[in-house]
């Protein structure tokens, strides 16, 4: 008997997922920040706040993120609530690739980039892997691929 096909398991409606979005960012700013990030636990991954420079508009844009270091680095995907186009910090974070990161214990100077193809994607994908979030069948609803993005620390200006 041949093995059924990959299904990918089921998301909410998109007005669910953006609603939730929209209400994880005004908790974070109603309480100042004291609120809506949290650090990483050993398989769990935790959020941190990316803040890009836009690459049209030249202003600041900030998301929420999932994110779990690998050393010195943090590690997110550009997964955008698993729909096809790419999400627009990452599009952002291409055109400019130095940005910060707010942690529960502060803010850091990144330099983000896409995880290498090859030995650095596949530890990386594996890592998120073992959270137990189904990111494999998640992933087949991105015909594109999903980029692994690494955010490493660089020396903060000024």
């Amino acid at each position: 008997m041949a093995d059924a096909p990959k299904r990918s398991p089921r998301l909410p409606p998109r007005w669910v997922v953006v609603s939730a979005w929209v209400i994880h960012r005004a908790i974070y700013r109603l309480s100042r920040g004291r609120k809506g990030l949290w650090p990483p636990k050993p398989n769990r991954w935790g959020t941190m706040r990316l803040t890009t420079v836009g690459r049209r508009s030249g202003k600041e844009r900030s998301v929420i993120l999932g994110y779990y270091e690998d050393g010195p680095n943090l590690v997110t995907m550009a997964m955008n609530g698993w729909k096809d186009a790419e999400p627009a910090w990452w599009l952002n974070l291409q055109a400019r690739p130095d940005a910060t990161v707010e942690l529960t214990d502060g803010t850091r100077a990144i330099h983000g980039r896409r995880a290498a193809q090859g030995e650095e994607h596949e530890r990386l994908w594996a890592r998120w892997r073992e959270m137990g979030d189904n990111v494999d069948g998640y992933a087949t609803r991105r015909p594109s691929g999903t980029a692994v993005i690494v955010l490493e620390p660089r020396p903060s200006s000024g």
